[in-house]
């Protein structure tokens, strides 16, 4: 097998394996969708030990480092990662209240920042900004309205969207890439498959004015 044909079975392959694990996060997100209250923990829990790893790997960065000017900023914020994951492990569902409520402010203040900016500066994405600013606001408003009962589904919605079209994405990519490579293969088999004609068609051609002088002369 040459270099090419290898190098394209290889990115064969590895699209390959791109669009199988989109298929899995697009499984994974719709099982999160239907069940949405596992998939607030489980968001939960990952962002908790994500936290966790973060502040540990920070803290150990920070003890390398020591002696240098940000050491105990860096040992500080280290230290609140920590905390934060272990509170956030032990508690998974009062710290999906708050970051429920904390993503319901953001939307009520999105919103109506973009309702008020639409409005003042009236450019050429007046009607799109306009309309993405009512959407925060009635959003933000419904969350609040049923908090803390939203906390147990709007952060698994949202998990579980997140991974539905990052599946679809990987998907996409692993497709198109899978067969753009093989257009290019075949492409480069047909490229050398049409050469082989050719060059014999040219002997043919050296061998039969060799056989007759008076033709090669005319």
């Amino acid at each position: 097998m040459t270099g090419p044909a290898r190098e394209g079975r290889k990115l064969r392959r590895s699209f390959g394996w791109l669009a199988v694990l989109g298929v899995i996060l697009v499984i994974a997100g719709i099982v999160g969708l239907v069940y949405v209250g596992l998939a607030t923990l489980t968001s939960m829990l990952l962002f908790g030990w994500l936290l966790l790893v973060g502040g540990v790997v920070g803290l150990l960065h920070a003890i390398e480092s020591r002696g240098s000017s940000f050491f105990w900023l860096a040992v500080v914020v280290a230290a609140l990662n920590i905390a934060a994951g272990v509170v956030v492990i032990r508690h998974p569902e009062g710290s999906a209240e708050a970051l429920t409520m904390f993503a319901a402010l953001l939307f009520l203040t999105g919103g109506l920042f973009r309702l008020v900016g639409s409005l003042v500066v009236r450019g050429p994405q007046f009607g799109w900004t306009l309309l993405q600013g009512a959407f925060g606001l009635l959003l933000g408003i419904l969350v609040l309205v049923n908090w803390p009962e939203s906390s147990r589904y709007v952060l698994g919605v949202f998990f579980s969207l997140a991974l539905l079209f990052d599946g679809l994405g990987l998907i996409a990519i692993g497709v198109s890439g899978r067969q753009i490579v093989g257009m290019v293969a075949d492409g480069g088999r047909i490229g050398e498959a049409g050469g082989t004609p050719g060059r014999a068609a040219a002997g043919v051609s050296e061998r039969s004015s060799e056989d007759d002088p008076d033709r090669s002369k005319n």
